[in-house]
């Protein structure tokens, strides 16, 4: 368990309730390491308990903004209908995340006006638009950005993807977090995702030993 914490270089060497302070949000899990525990500790307890829905919102936490978002458009693309057109929030995001700058971040701000209204990939979007803990660009970089604006813009992603996963939703949040943490290695996080669990059909011809391709043949 130890080795799946080790080696986050990325992750800024504060203690976690520091980190989880400054994204203005806590856990809900209560918990017995010390309050000057880095995140690592805190994580590999949040594990040894289950507490899978915490380790998630600690990692948005701990993730530095450019990570963090990078970690939320591959949540995101797990949520897009197969076949569908990738939403241009997410495209966008993805865009600045490998060419961060102001033309990137003012053309993934501009598609948060003109998404659809159930483009929920407009979190990224504005993840991005406030990545420096500012409102935006121009007049916008005079105001500042909501507390823990990006943490809550990524971890909301996430959950919506988990949602998206309804039927394997615990091994995928453990594969969104051993994403969070590759990342945090300086990996790019492109873990798969967990395979759909047999139909009961399914389950039933592998009970029974019966080549389900025979059955259908037969």
């Amino acid at each position: 368990m130890a080795d799946r914490f080790s080696d986050l270089r990325k992750i800024p060497r504060q203690p976690a309730a520091r980190l989880l302070a400054a994204a203005n949000t806590k856990l809900t899990a209560e918990i017995a390491a010390p309050a000057a525990a880095p995140v690592e500790a805190v994580l590999a307890e949040l594990a040894e308990r289950g507490e899978r829905i915490d380790m998630l919102r600690l990692l948005a936490a701990a993730l530095p903004a450019r990570e963090a978002i990078w970690w939320g458009c591959l949540a995101a693309r797990d949520a897009v209908t197969e076949g569908a057109p990738v939403p241009p929030p997410l495209a966008a995001a993805e865009i600045w995340v490998f060419k961060p700058g102001d033309e990137t971040r003012a053309a993934a701000a501009a598609t948060i006006e003109a998404a659809e209204p159930d483009d929920d990939t407009t979190l990224l979007a504005r993840a991005v638009a406030m990545h420096d803990g500012k409102l935006g660009l121009g007049e916008m970089q005079a105001h500042e950005a909501p507390p823990g604006a990006v943490p809550a813009f990524v971890f909301g992603m996430v959950t919506i993807a988990i949602g998206a996963m309804e039927d394997r939703a615990e091994p995928y949040m453990d594969t969104l977090a051993d994403r969070a943490l590759d990342i945090a290695r300086g990996g790019d996080g492109r873990l798969p995702v967990p395979p759909a669990p047999p139909s009961p059909q399914e389950q039933a011809f592998a009970e029974a030993g019966i080549d389900p391709a025979q059955a259908v043949e037969e």
